[in-house]
């Protein structure tokens, strides 16, 4: 949830791989991925398994519909058979979507690569056993893995690629902008002249990030529910034990206390500072996914500036570091001539 390099960058599994200098991408006959083209070309020709179609270019990249196809394959397994229930415009919506991080992500592997950005091993395993403890123990990984039709292999590579360029682009942060004492008192006036300096809330978060259009039509579904419990007034700490999926607080309750503003993604931070404290909010929608919120507390700055200077000091330079990075990727793209053609 916390505002971290890692929302704004790309997402561990949601695209990976690198094709050669301008390769178009096609399906092999046989796979489930040809198969599931041949069912989504009779909503959409474009998208049909012999295709080329080129949704995104750049310099030295062409990301083709099959290419965008297979990758989401990969990711995500028999989910993607789910996509034969969307129509034509939403393809087109998740297609191009996903050819412009697929671009991006390749350019980006580029760059890290040119500028020697190096991954030990033992960082690559680190990550892999906390994937593995999240399922339960790597057997309880790889039987998940088996069940959605997700290679093992391509998942290694997928994290390894990840971690490269997160790393890459974290030496881009660091060299962004530095914070200025001007900087730092602007930011004490602003807050102590906005009221409210902390919330203290607690979330129920339903997880839509890299999942289909027909997966996110259920979950909304599903938290509409859990929001008419809330409201009904069953305690708010047990449904977010019961149902939430965010690991940092499900099994508090979904309880995040005293966060100050510009720490949460802007929509959650909205409904923190303005639903009325004990209230409810109705379903609020952010990258990770949908989100009710119950506002339990908030408290207003009266610190003095020198005690909060180092605090307002941390978040701004993280503000400015997200700030750097999304330049950095779209200075990138503008150098490659990145172009989304569209389906």
């Amino acid at each position: 949830m916390k505002y971290a390099l890692t929302v704004i960058l790309l997402s561990a599994l949601v695209v990976s791989g690198c094709a050669p200098k301008a390769e178009k991408v096609a399906l092999q006959e046989g796979t489930p991925a040809y198969a599931l083209a041949q069912e989504l070309a009779k909503i959409m020709p474009a998208l049909g398994p012999d295709q080329t179609t080129v949704i995104a270019e750049a310099k030295d990249i062409a990301v083709t519909a099959a290419e965008v196809l297979q990758t989401m394959r990969d990711n995500m397994g028999n989910r993607t058979d789910q996509l034969k229930t969307a129509d034509a415009g939403k393809l087109k919506e998740i297609f191009e979507r996903g050819a412009t991080q697929i671009a991006e992500r390749k350019l980006l592997l580029a760059a890290a690569k040119a500028a020697k950005t190096d991954v030990p091993s033992a960082e690559l395993d680190q990550a892999l056993q906390s994937e593995y403890a999240r399922a339960g123990g790597e057997e309880g990984f790889l039987k998940a893995l088996q069940d959605a039709g997700v290679s093992i292999d391509y998942v290694k590579k997928s994290v390894g690629e990840t971690l490269l360029i997160n790393k890459f682009l974290g030496g881009i942060a660091e060299q962004g902008p530095k914070i200025t004492e001007e900087d730092l008192r602007k930011a004490y006036k602003d807050e102590t002249a906005a009221g409210d300096k902390t919330a203290s809330v607690r979330h129920i978060l339903l997880l839509t990030q890299g999942k289909t259009e027909a997966e996110k039509a259920e979950a909304l579904k599903k938290i509409e529910g859990i929001l008419a419990k809330a409201k009904a007034g069953e305690d708010f700490a047990e449904l977010a034990k019961q149902y939430s999926e965010d690991p940092g607080s499900k099994d508090t309750g979904g309880l995040y206390e005293d966060f100050g503003r510009g720490t949460m993604v802007k929509p959650f931070e909205d409904a923190a500072f303005s639903v009325p404290v004990g209230e409810i909010s109705g379903v609020v929608e952010t990258t990770s996914g949908y989100h009710i919120i119950k506002v339990v507390d908030r408290k207003k700055e009266t610190r003095p500036f020198e005690e909060v200077r180092a605090e307002l000091e941390a978040r701004l330079k993280q503000a400015k570091q997200g700030t750097a990075v999304q330049d950095y990727v779209e200075g990138l793209k503008t150098k490659a001539n990145f172009m989304l053609i569209g389906l």
